[in-house]
């Protein structure tokens, strides 16, 4: 019932943000560089990112599996976790992941959201905890429109989403077959794949990575902070008349 409800809210959530829906598509805005889905390169790096926390229990244990891997991750904090869990952003900046900014209450893009508001809010428990300043944002559900490109790019970030093929939707618990199925079997050079280390109720991401980071490392992937990954981005060839 709590998932059904789940996906009503963000359904309804959708419908409310209609109203601002960019009339641009995708290309438009990654031509721009204004917003991120994944990079093209040929080098074997992969970025891994988690949503919604920091979370007492379930972030450390996944900073315990990525410290074993050698892998670095970008982590996109909620504001009010962190005033309730500073300690555990201060582990994930010491052992240099990346921090970014993904709102203070987790709100979504709607009419009734101050989204400068809450990026900043965010930015000011961030900077106050660790003493960083983010360079990067993703918006709660991915919903975005104008006017937010906009104010993100006044505030000094980067928009990021997640490459579309690599969405493991860990939060509605579907399964860790099918966690570990999503990343596996679809994981390519520059993608950046959206996991979250704050759900409700018990998370089967963790078991997840268990499986996952062994096989991407055999497979001769190396894990990259989101910022680290756009520094491999390709070269666009200059058009020539």
């Amino acid at each position: 019932m709590r998932k059904i409800i789940s996906l009503a809210v963000l359904f309804l959530l959708f419908q409310s943000v209609g109203y601002a829906a960019s009339p641009k598509d995708r290309s438009y805005y990654e031509t721009r560089g204004e917003v991120v889905w994944e990079i093209s390169t040929d080098e074997k790096v992969i970025a891994l990112t988690f949503d919604d926390g920091p979370h007492p229990r379930y972030t450390p244990e996944i900073l315990d599996l990525l410290k074993q891997y050698h892998a670095k991750a970008t982590f996109f904090v909620v504001g009010n976790k962190i005033k309730l869990y500073p300690d555990v952003l201060k582990r994930e900046v010491s052992e240099g992941h990346e921090i970014a900014n993904h709102t203070y209450s987790h709100a979504y893009l709607s009419k009734r959201t101050n989204m400068k508001t809450e990026i900043k809010k965010a930015e000011d428990v961030i900077y106050n905890v660790a003493g960083i300043r983010c360079q990067l944002f993703r918006p709660p559900g991915g919903f975005y429109n104008e006017s937010l490109v906009s104010i993100v790019k006044q505030e000094g970030y980067k928009m990021i989403m997640w490459s579309w093929h690599l969405d493991t939707k860990d939060w509605s618990t579907p399964g860790v077959d099918k966690i570990v199925n999503k990343v596996l079997n679809n994981s390519r050079n520059g993608d950046i794949v959206l996991f979250h280390d704050y759900v409700e109720g018990r998370t089967q991401t963790i078991e997840a990575l268990k499986r996952i980071l062994p096989e991407l490392e055999k497979r001769g992937y190396r894990f990259v902070t989101v910022s680290e990954l756009l520094t491999y981005r390709k070269a666009v060839p200059a058009k020539h008349p």
